[in-house]
């Protein structure tokens, strides 16, 4: 296969170096965590392979957060891009289409087109709040249709779906014979009530989650699949043993004694969340450039430079990193114009956030004609 490197790694702040990005509003998850800031001891580990499901504890652990599920639905994975990699794999082949929405994070759109398979995008848009159109996905099914791929709440906009909305999508899977790929990495982060995770509704999903977003520890690398089909999980734990055979013992176990106390580590994480929500609430209500959809979950918002506003946009880029040492997630990260960004505002603290937000609005400025 030829693999191509996506603009979202190429200009994430790991590679520009963390030491030239002064104000980091590119990331799409919390604050990362220090280790000697979780109070775990790992002197007891023996350094070994792994079971290749992943540590049975920290499955369990998981399962008990949903009905009807087991540790035995549940497939541990080098984060959740791994995860997703499986998946298209295991059940996408070049004669077999796929159905799948846009704007997404890189992976849910750029495997598929490495796969070969026939993709349709279901096309998120500004002008209809970025809401999901349910009859367009009914529209798009094939005889061939293999998967319908949907992230809720959704990355980069934040926006969510009802039960409703989810219930009929896993009816038009289930009716004509595919799998509903979720990835519900952002579940834990909605700010109204939390949908039930996808996979417990029926076999025709899978749902994916990872311990990097909502909590602050990308770097153990630990994410998850979970589907209540036997036959196709089976078929991603072969893949998984074919990758990587099993995960490192050292990141379940951060993973498990972190998750054990989550309650006690995720109030801060949600108490800054809310905090810094409300600061980029009275910043898109402040200023007159830029507009938005506002977000219902996650960490990250979408807006975009007003259409009329005339700006050279390629030097507001240019002013924003070079000048004010700022960066955001371009729209081009996400195949969108690049008026569009996504602002990350889970990851800075909120002096760095309001420092942040005030450099593109200069960065704007410099760069109006």
């Amino acid at each position: 296969m030829y693999y191509q490197r996506m603009p979202i790694e190429i200009e994430s702040p790991e590679q520009l170096g963390y030491e030239n990005v002064k104000y980091n509003l590119a990331e799409s998850s919390v604050t990362d965590l220090n280790y000697c800031d979780l109070g775990i001891t790992l002197d007891d580990l023996v350094i070994c392979y792994g079971d290749h499901l992943g540590k049975p504890q920290l499955r369990d652990l998981i399962a008990s957060e949903y009905e009807g599920i087991s540790k035995d639905n549940i497939l541990l994975t080098v984060g959740a891009a791994s995860a997703l990699f499986i998946v298209n794999t295991s059940i996408l082949t070049n004669k077999d289409h796929l159905i799948v929405i846009r704007p997404n994070y890189g992976i849910n759109i750029e495997t598929p087109k490495l796969i070969g398979c026939q993709i349709d995008y279901v096309d998120l848009s500004f002008e209809s709040n970025f809401r999901l159109d349910i009859n367009k996905i009914s529209s798009l099914i094939k005889s061939n249709t293999k998967m319908i791929s949907l992230t809720y709440p959704h990355n980069p906009t934040g926006v969510v779906i009802n039960l409703d909305e989810l219930n009929q999508v896993i009816k038009i899977a289930e009716n004509n014979n595919c799998y509903l790929l979720y990835d519900e990495t952002y579940r834990d982060m909605v700010f109204g009530e939390k949908l039930p995770l996808a996979a417990s509704l029926s076999k025709n999903v899978i749902s994916i989650s990872s311990i990097s977003k909502a909590y602050g520890l990308p770097g153990i690398r630990l994410g998850w699949l979970i589907c209540q089909d036997q036959k196709l999980f089976n078929t991603f734990l072969a893949a998984k043993e074919q990758i990587f055979i099993c995960n490192s013992v050292i990141d379940e176990e951060i993973a498990y004694l972190f998750l054990k106390e989550k309650d006690k580590h995720f109030s801060k994480i949600l108490k800054n969340i809310k905090n810094n929500f409300i600061i980029v609430k009275d910043f898109i209500k402040s200023q007159s450039y830029l507009e938005w959809q506002q977000p219902e979950g996650g960490v990250v918002c979408f807006p975009r430079i007003k259409p009329e506003l005339k700006i050279d946009i390629e030097g507001f880029y240019q002013t924003l990193n070079i000048k004010h040492k700022t960066f955001v997630g371009p729209g081009h990260w996400f195949e969108m114009d690049k008026r569009f960004m996504r602002i990350g505002y889970g990851w800075p603290d909120s002096e760095q956030l309001k420092q942040g937000l005030n450099n593109i609005l200069l960065s704007i400025e410099e760069n109006i004609k």
